[in-house]
């Protein structure tokens, strides 16, 4: 926000693809408003039949797993609206919800909005930001509801392992916790492919998961605000009182668009992938310019980095405010990812090449007279 009061700026703060939405989809949503009489109308509540047949389908090819399109799925407003509908189903005031740290901010928030607390599991950086297992059962207590992950993580970019989601899984089925698996990233693994393992393929976690989906990334459908959950029919017919009670239903519109991606060709995909990868080095190639200023470990997957701030400063906050009042550069206080988060930045890489040099050039050229 603040970011958006200054002029030329170059932002490296959100993580909003480059990308326009893919032709085909465009395509196939502008003969659906000349020819289709009811897209601007509503749908019913958990979306429309034909979208959750390709769902179902579409998970069924990830994950192995089988789900029933009308008792299984759920059409959603993006995976932040689909989450926000199951935190207000699942938790009383003083729940809580485990949460990794760093994580996402808008899942903390979403969390206390709904009466919940956060509580903060601490990613071992020393150990390239993976999943402390050994202490997560120290974590849960009486009010634990659920534990959130994302793989590839936000802000770091860690894949999580096999090894650390199984054991993870098998914890929350012991202490009956749900495991809510906020997946918008799930194509952008770059050379790591063998390394991403999904928990919605685990057969005896199926009672215990909700799998959230986001066309917003992989199919640059941000605006679209389109997503879907695969989750346990009981939780569903819950959810649903929700989603109608603040939502009524995903716009049509969105869900047409939604079709469209899921029948058409996906050859995007690889060259959103393969761009990505690109800019990945190029970020990495411009930090390694500046070892004073920032160390990092490189991310496995999605498309932000979270380097160690290394330049003085007194808080994360403190010195992304600094370097864009002063250096006219955008990045994202890595204290708003959770306490681990502090004396970070997120920078996120999905931007125009030209837009992470000219942030890069203004921030050796800052330092290079800030003592």
């Amino acid at each position: 926000m603040l970011g958006a009061k200054i002029k030329d700026v170059a932002s490296l703060a959100w993580g909003l693809p480059s990308f326009r939405t893919p032709q085909y989809i465009r395509d196939s949503v502008s003969t659906a408003l000349a020819s289709d009489p009811d897209i601007g109308k509503y749908a019913l509540p958990d979306g429309l039949k034909e979208l959750r047949k390709l769902v179902a389908l579409k998970h069924a090819r990830e994950t192995g797993m089988s789900v029933d399109a009308d008792s299984q799925v759920m059409i959603t407003a993006g995976n932040m609206q689909g989450l926000n509908t199951l935190f207000h189903v699942c938790l009383d005031p003083g729940d809580e919800v485990i949460v990794t740290d760093p994580g996402f901010a808008s899942h903390f928030q979403q969390i206390r909005l709904c009466g919940g607390k956060p509580v903060h599991w601490r990613l071992q950086e020393e150990n390239g930001w993976a999943l402390d297992v050994e202490n997560l059962p120290k974590l849960i207590t009486v009010r634990t509801k659920a534990i959130v992950l994302v793989t590839p993580s936000n802000p770091t970019g860690k894949i999580f392992s096999k090894k650390e989601l199984l054991q993870v899984g098998a914890i929350a089925k012991a202490n009956d916790l749900l495991l809510l698996l906020d997946d918008p990233y799930l194509y952008l693994t770059y050379e790591n492919k063998d390394k991403h393992f999904n928990l919605a393929s685990q057969m005896d976690l199926l009672d215990n998961t909700v799998y959230c989906f986001t066309f917003s990334k992989c199919y640059a459908m941000s605006g679209w605000r389109l997503g879907y959950m695969i989750l346990p029919p009981q939780l569903k017919k819950e959810a649903l009182k929700v989603h109608d009670a603040t939502l009524i239903c995903t716009p049509r519109i969105s869900q047409v668009a939604g079709i469209a991606a899921l029948k058409g060709e996906t050859a995007h995909l690889k060259a959103f992938e393969e761009i990505l990868s690109s800019r990945r080095d190029l970020i990495t190639q411009r930090l390694d310019r500046i070892p004073h200023i920032f160390e990092y470990i490189k991310p496995e997957g999605a498309y932000y980095i979270f380097p160690r701030i290394l330049a003085e400063h007194e808080n994360s906050r403190e010195f992304a405010i600094r370097l864009l009042n002063e250096a006219h550069v955008s990045v994202t206080p890595g204290s708003a990812f959770g306490p681990s988060g502090e004396h970070h930045v997120r920078m996120a890489f999905c931007v125009e090449d030209a837009v992470i040099n000219t942030a890069f050039d203004r921030i050796e050229a800052y330092f290079g007279h800030v003592t």
